[in-house]
């Protein structure tokens, strides 16, 4: 095949023009054909289209179809030619086939269709190749690049902030330790406990939960910044809606207060939306044939509708009077649960919704006081399906105030005395938010397992790969 440039499968169906000599390379998904003729349909990831090739055995031999098998990868040279049936405008019609790697049929696991998510899950390293996948992974890298070029086009400066920390101050908890100790005979102090002044960092540390008070440093010094990375929980979570590795996206921005912040996030979410309809057509039309029948309708209807902005304690009030039997009691001071959110947007507003000034004591140690003295600045954009899709707030720029709420909720000086500092030199109002890439996935592609979004899935007794 030396001299032949290969054409991805993609710009061949798109593109591609009859009469042109091309090579193609992917996989194997099916072949079919009699004694005269043999029809391969294949696959290498740029689509979730597969591409016709036509294989004359009087010409090539029918020994050359001995290891063409479901799995296997080939390299095609031959013509673009009209496809005279239906469903596909050109098909390859092969001069010489290569065959790259073979797929022992009694041992592939993925010979025929119809596998669960379950059995998928279960080889990972295989997946990506099935229809399903291949769709949902296109469908993360472009929400990814949207993310970027919508902050990029903004003027934000994306900022690295560190996976290792030395501090749990969110107090989320349930964090993964790093360290260098011999776990199994670690040094003790006088007292007993690990001497973590031995370990490599010279003191306890942990894989980050969050890049949000980084980022805030950030932000009071650039103006404007995002972070996007992995973050870890160790919570022994086994749900639907729990990763112990997952990816973040946490904008921080000086200046800029609550409505700000909320103008913000719901510009962005239509933008990742509208992204996605536009550029993911295919692999959107799929899912939502195969796994979610009102996926595309749900996606146009968060363009279709400005986001209903309301007070926590006003949703309160229409979550009480609702005819409804939740699940969860509903009380002034509770966490909303998402059969609350799905109702407030699903069934009374029949649109997105930012509920905002929370109660301060379900909320973070960092976000601001509202005059009451009972609830903060908070903001949490509500979606169809999902519930919460992004949490964020104004944060408390005063240093007296920051500093009586850590007292008040037991959090060591010394754990966030650099945070306290850029309340003493030249604070600022500033506002951010929080995205789970996850959760925006699980929208946009309509999967109902947020494992099936990712790659590869780390949960509790689940680190292959």
């Amino acid at each position: 095949m030396k001299g032949w440039k290969r054409t991805k499968i993609k710009d061949l169906l798109a593109n591609g023009q009859a009469g042109t000599d091309i090579q193609v390379q992917g996989w194997v998904r099916t072949r079919r054909g009699n004694k005269n003729v043999s029809f391969i349909a294949l696959n290498d990831g740029s689509t979730i289209h597969n591409i016709q090739v036509v294989v004359d055995l009087a010409t090539m031999g029918e020994e050359i179809l001995k290891d063409i098998t479901t799995g296997a990868c080939i390299g095609v040279c031959g013509q673009l030619v009209e496809s005279p049936g239906s469903g596909q405008r050109v098909e390859v019609q092969a001069r010489s086939i290569e065959v790259f790697g073979t797929a022992d049929p009694n041992t592939y696991p993925l010979q025929k269709k119809g596998h669960s998510m379950e059995f998928l899950r279960e080889i990972a390293h295989l997946r990506p190749r099935t229809n399903t996948f291949g769709a949902v992974l296109r469908i993360r890298h472009a929400m990814a690049f949207a993310l970027h070029k919508f902050y990029n086009d903004k003027g934000f400066v994306y900022l690295h902030t560190p996976l290792i920390t030395a501090s749990d101050a969110e107090g989320a908890g349930a964090m993964f330790q790093v360290t260098t100790l011999d776990v199994a005979n670690p040094p003790r102090t006088e007292e007993g406990t690990v001497d973590y002044a031995q370990d490599f960092f010279g003191k306890h540390a942990s894989l980050t939960v969050s890049g949000q008070l980084e980022g805030e440093l950030g932000a009071l010094a650039l103006s404007e910044i995002y972070t996007f990375g992995p973050t870890f929980r160790a919570e022994n979570s086994n749900t639907p809606r729990h990763l112990a590795e997952f990816w973040m996206n946490e904008p921080e921005m000086a200046f800029y207060d609550i409505t700000d912040n909320m103008d913000l996030a719901e510009e962005f979410l239509k933008y990742l939306v509208r992204y996605a309809l536009d550029n993911c057509m295919d692999d959107l039309r799929f899912l939502n044939d195969m796994f979610d029948k009102e996926l595309l309708g749900r996606l146009q209807f968060v363009l279709d509708n400005d986001f209903k902005r309301l007070t926590y304690t006003e949703a309160i009030d229409i979550l009480l009077a609702a005819n409804q039997k939740w699940e969860f009691p509903v009380k002034w001071g509770v966490d909303l649960q998402s059969e609350h959110e799905r109702y407030l947007v699903e069934k009374h507003f029949k649109r997105p919704v930012i509920l905002t000034d929370y109660p301060k004591e379900i909320k973070a140690f960092y976000m601001k006081l509202n005059d009451d003295g009972k609830t903060v600045r908070a903001m949490d954009v509500l979606f169809p399906q999902i519930g919460e899709i992004i949490g964020g707030s104004q944060r408390e720029e005063d240093y007296n105030k920051l500093l009586s709420r850590i007292h008040e909720l037991g959090i060591p000086e010394k754990d966030v005395w650099w945070y306290l500092e850029t309340r003493k030199f030249g604070s600022a109002p500033h506002s951010g938010f929080g995205l789970g890439f996850e959760r925006l996935l699980l929208f946009v592609t309509g999967m109902s397992n947020i494992r099936d979004v990712i790659p590869f899935p780390r949960t509790p007794k689940n680190c292959e790969f």
